[in-house]
């Protein structure tokens, strides 16, 4: 009689993808379903939350031992207050249309502005049309499905956490990424407005990533406007050789 053997292979590892401000894991969509033959992915709720250490926290209470992170936008400073608290449950680190730095006294005065007009009442339009413009790269505008996608889920999430979330205190990251021995990777939208591409390049010289991706013809919503560019460098990042940059 043939005995069946153990399964001995090693279970895959748990991907955490942090999605930005006023997104969910629709943001993810593509991600979760490209990257499952590689990792199990898992898109925490961050809007209840009202401080980025509170965000962070709940990911660390939830997760697995070890995983590997990606954090996009304002996601990615809850990725650097986890690379704070905990970096040694971090197996690689992926950062995507984000920042490492506080916010410039003009990006104050312009979430500032933004809250005291979502405050006002009236109709939560979310990221509307209008909007939008700096969000997607210009040759995707008339992209129904993409923008239809992104209104809605910005629309789904509310003023509420709009309001709280634009609130929230952003640190320097560049110290707690620095001293980080994983595998890193640095993602940006060429034509990303909102965080763009050279402060991506200055990120990643600063915390030492060898691995910066500019996707062409991308604005800032990276993961819904360009997967398969960005499933392709998350692919590669996840296959890297673990306890190296």
């Amino acid at each position: 009689m043939k005995l069946a053997m153990p399964d001995t292979a090693a279970p895959l590892p748990q991907l955490i993808l942090l999605p930005g401000l006023l997104n969910d894991a629709e943001l993810w969509r593509d991600q979760i379903s490209g990257l499952a033959d590689l990792a199990r992915p898992w898109v925490p709720d961050l809007s209840p939350y009202a401080t980025i250490r509170e965000m962070a926290e709940h990911v660390l209470e939830t997760a697995e031992p070890t995983f590997a992170l990606a954090g996009f936008s304002m996601g990615g400073y809850v990725a650097q207050d986890i690379a704070r608290i905990a970096p040694e449950r971090i197996e690689r680190l992926a950062l995507l249309d984000t920042s490492i730095r506080v916010d410039t006294p003009q990006r104050a005065a312009q979430r500032q502005a933004l809250n005291k007009a979502a405050a006002r009442g009236g109709t939560f339009m979310g990221i509307g049309q209008a909007i939008l413009k700096s969000y997607v790269d210009a040759s995707r505008l008339d992209d129904r499905e993409l923008t239809t996608r992104i209104v809605d889920m910005t629309q789904r999430l509310g003023r509420e956490v709009f309001l709280r979330q634009n609130s929230l205190e952003r640190e320097d990251g560049e110290a707690a990424l620095r001293a980080l021995r994983v595998p890193l990777v640095v993602i940006v939208g060429e034509n990303d407005q909102i965080t763009p591409a050279e402060a991506h390049r200055e990120m990643a010289a600063a915390i030492g990533c060898s691995h910066l991706v500019v996707i062409p013809k991308t604005g800032h919503m990276t993961p819904m406007e360009a997967p398969g560019a960005v499933n392709g460098a998350l692919r590669h990042w996840l296959q890297r050789p673990a306890g190296h940059r």
